[in-house]
């Protein structure tokens, strides 16, 4: 059993008539995690589950009477899969404002944005929490840094998914991995009014997987799938949300020179990336090793930054005349950068960047240092 990073965060926040809010992708252990808190918070708990008829059917009538009697002797009431229960912000606010001493975590996998569920609701009664695959930090539990380094190439290949990472078979992996693309991925997508064409959506993620790590064009991408520039925007925007991609902007303190409305992106799991592109070659045989790895390396330090609470910014640089740096990380006004590379080659911070912004750190992360950065 691995515990996860933020456990203690969540329960340290679980405090009466406040709300707290899982998000994070299906299968990435959001369920495992809730019986972990109730075990160990030892409470009178109610749990309910959004995809169950019969705990929406509990709490359809939004009325103190029916929330009083359905909650009374409980402590903790737990919702999974929260965002499929209608109106579920405006129940969840009825009763923390109305159930003395009520604690409750809602946990979904999709953003509850997503369907305007809870937002202004439950501004100032929650507190939310992202949940991601394994980080290397948390597989520590498991292994020592010497098995970490072994187990790079798994990693790199087939991501860190909880189930995933408990199967030995490299073929079982792939299986495990193609039926989450194909099973779970869109789900939460094509369940929303509007978002009918599951193909035009997978055909997007292969585009975005080929092209980690380089900028995007969405009037590219709209020609190439016959859809509209908004179209394709709203569909990355749908995807972010559901915690498969996430966007790197452009940074600039204002260089005339830097690339600013440019974007690239990611996936948060090289595993799922891999598995739409259906490409599980070995390391040694691949053309994307460099891309593998800058993914890699981003993910891991994201997750570090949700975990850790570090409220980091994340962005890549580049100017129009080629000078790039792959991650520039700002927190409290502090700049630092960092260059990755999976070969032996060195790097310096190109001279537009160490000219305009002195003070920034600049970091080359390979091989050899990557645990530092992640860990």
């Amino acid at each position: 059993m691995i515990t996860r990073d933020i456990e203690e965060r969540i329960i340290q926040r679980l405090v009466a008539n406040k709300a707290v809010l899982l998000f994070g992708a299906r299968r990435v252990g959001k369920t495992v995690l809730l019986k972990n808190i109730l075990q160990r918070m030892s409470v009178n708990s109610l749990v309910l589950n959004g995809e169950d008829q019969d705990s929406i059917k509990l709490l359809e009538q939004r009325t103190i009477a029916n929330y009083r009697q359905l909650l009374q002797r409980i402590e903790l009431l737990v919702i999974d899969e929260a965002q499929n229960i209608p109106e579920i912000g405006l129940k969840i606010k009825l009763m923390l404002d109305e159930i003395e001493g009520i604690k409750i975590i809602a946990s979904g996998s999709s953003s509850f944005d997503l369907q305007n569920q809870t937002g202004e609701p439950l501004v100032g009664r929650s507190t939310q929490f992202w949940l991601f695959p394994f980080s290397q930090h948390e597989l520590l539990q498991n292994e020592n840094m010497l098995q970490m380094r072994q187990n790079l190439e798994i990693r790199l290949i087939y991501g860190s998914y909880p189930e995933q990472v408990l199967i030995e078979n490299t073929e079982q992996k792939k299986e495990y991995l193609r039926e989450i693309v194909s099973a779970y991925l869109l789900k939460d997508i094509l369940t929303i009014d509007g978002i009918k064409n599951s193909s035009k959506m997978r055909d997007l993620l292969t585009l975005i997987a080929f092209q980690i790590g380089n900028e995007v064009s969405y009037d590219e991408l709209g020609k190439q799938l016959g859809l509209s520039r908004n179209t394709i925007e709203k569909y990355l925007d749908l995807l972010t949300k559901v915690f498969v991609i996430y966007r790197l902007g452009g940074y600039s303190g204002n260089l005339r020179k830097e690339v600013t409305k440019a974007n690239k992106w990611y996936f948060y799991d090289n595993g799922i990336r891999n598995a739409i592109i259906n490409n599980f070659t070995p390391l040694a045989l691949r053309a994307d090793n460099g891309q593998l790895w800058e993914s890699y390396l981003i993910s891991e330090r994201m997750k570090q930054n949700f975990f850790l609470g570090q409220n980091k910014s994340f962005y890549f640089w580049r100017t129009y005349d080629g000078q790039e740096i792959d991650l520039i990380e700002e927190s409290s006004g502090k700049l630092s950068a960092f260059e990755f590379k999976w070969g032996d080659k060195t790097a310096r911070p190109p001279k537009a960047f160490s000219t305009n912004y002195p003070e920034a750190d600049f970091t080359l992360i390979n091989r050899t240092n990557y645990s530092d950065f992640i860990l």
